[in-house]
């Protein structure tokens, strides 16, 4: 990634074998929706989940702000029951809609990806973000979002290291239980300062607006979350605080963990652009090169963490809901391995966060 007054210059693939395996894939994939008659976009389980999450977040908080709560427990257990919830509109709900995967309609995109805003975020960041940066230029120092991290993580064998990355692996689940709450703080504050002066949002008048509407969203959201429940609550404002961080720890945790394990792995690969910005290879085999799946025999699972357990189906189809996911993969991993193309998989969660501490150890100390 380079620089010229400011705008963002993006990295460059080559073509030539990733174009003949994407116009395989999706063939593929169209006969699959075609022969089946069901449509890509959301069906009734991805609906009935969307009720689900948004109940499990906004039910505990109108009990608490309707002043029913008056107990320091049930308020702390109703709080981590909305970061259930919040947890579960950001991986299974806003991500498909900002995708444009929830329905075909774009004006129902738009009104779900709003979740997004409702549970403090900033959609149009996000889009940005995740949707242009992330996906685009996966673990590619700089270009992807995702791996630029405060000096005292260390994400990219590329990044700068300090002495202190040694201890990453032990000190970064605590940073990860505060990356929801420095996110609606702080962090979108700055991307989308920085994105304006990436190109990004240089419409007229188009950053001015969009930063107001974070504004107002955003004081809604404490308005709602915070706030009110410090005066609803018959207990001190510093229990009912803690009892929102909470709240976002046990969210931040979850988000981080479900997203890094697919990319910060040893298997992942963190390619560099040339001095002429391009990356050796084509962008679909860079994608199966720098993600990994997990968990592939956990329907539920998949089904609670929006299917972001098929990371590599998410990657080459993210305008495909993420319920068809497991039925998908079966056709990428065919497709893939009459390509060539490298398919990573963890069998369980719990060895992909195991994969993810040895290589925040590695980056560490290498």
């Amino acid at each position: 990634m380079t620089r010229d007054n400011n705008k963002f210059q993006t990295p460059k693939f080559t073509k030539a074998k990733g174009l003949e395996f994407s116009k395989t894939l999706r063939k593929r994939v169209n006969l699959y929706f075609k022969t089946k008659a069901i449509s890509r976009t959301a069906n009734k389980s991805m609906y009935t989940k969307t009720i689900l999450m948004l109940t499990l977040f906004f039910g505990p908080l109108i009990l608490i702000n309707l002043g029913l709560i008056a107990s320091a427990p049930v308020l702390f257990l109703l709080y981590i029951i909305a970061g259930l919830g919040m947890a579960g509109i950001g991986m299974g709900v806003m991500h498909d809609a900002i995708h444009g995967s929830y329905s075909k309609n774009q004006k129902v995109n738009r009104l779900m990806g709003y979740t997004f805003n409702l549970i403090g975020a900033n959609a149009t960041v996000w889009k940005i973000q995740h949707n242009q940066l992330h996906h685009s230029f996966t673990n590619i120092e700089h270009a992807d979002d995702d791996i630029n991290a405060p000096f005292f993580l260390r994400f990219s064998p590329h990044a700068q290291k300090y002495w202190l990355h040694r201890f990453q692996h032990i000190y970064i689940w605590f940073f990860y239980g505060l990356a929801t709450l420095s996110w609606i703080t702080s962090k979108d504050f700055v991307r989308i300062k920085r994105y304006h002066a990436m190109g990004f949002l240089d419409k007229k008048n188009e950053f001015k607006n969009a930063l107001i509407r974070m504004v107002g969203w955003k004081l809604f959201y404490y308005s709602y979350a915070l706030i009110l429940p410090m005066i609803m609550v018959p207990q001190p404002w510093w229990i009912v605080l803690l009892a929102f961080l909470g709240m976002h720890f046990v969210t931040g945790l979850l988000i981080s963990l479900v997203f890094q394990v697919a990319h910060i792995i040893p298997s992942a690969d963190f390619p560099l652009p040339d001095k002429n910005g391009i990356i050796a290879g084509d962008w679909y085999t860079h994608q199966f090169a720098t993600t990994s799946n997990f968990s592939p025999r956990s329907g539920f699972f998949s089904w609670l963490i929006g299917g972001l357990n098929y990371q590599i189906e998410h990657h080459l189809l993210p305008g495909v809901c993420h319920i068809h996911y497991k039925e998908i993969s079966k056709i990428v991993i065919n497709t893939a391995k009459e390509y060539g193309m490298p398919y990573n998989i963890k069998n369980s969660f719990g060895s992909a966060i195991w994969s993810h501490m040895k290589m925040l150890r590695k980056l560490g100390t290498a």
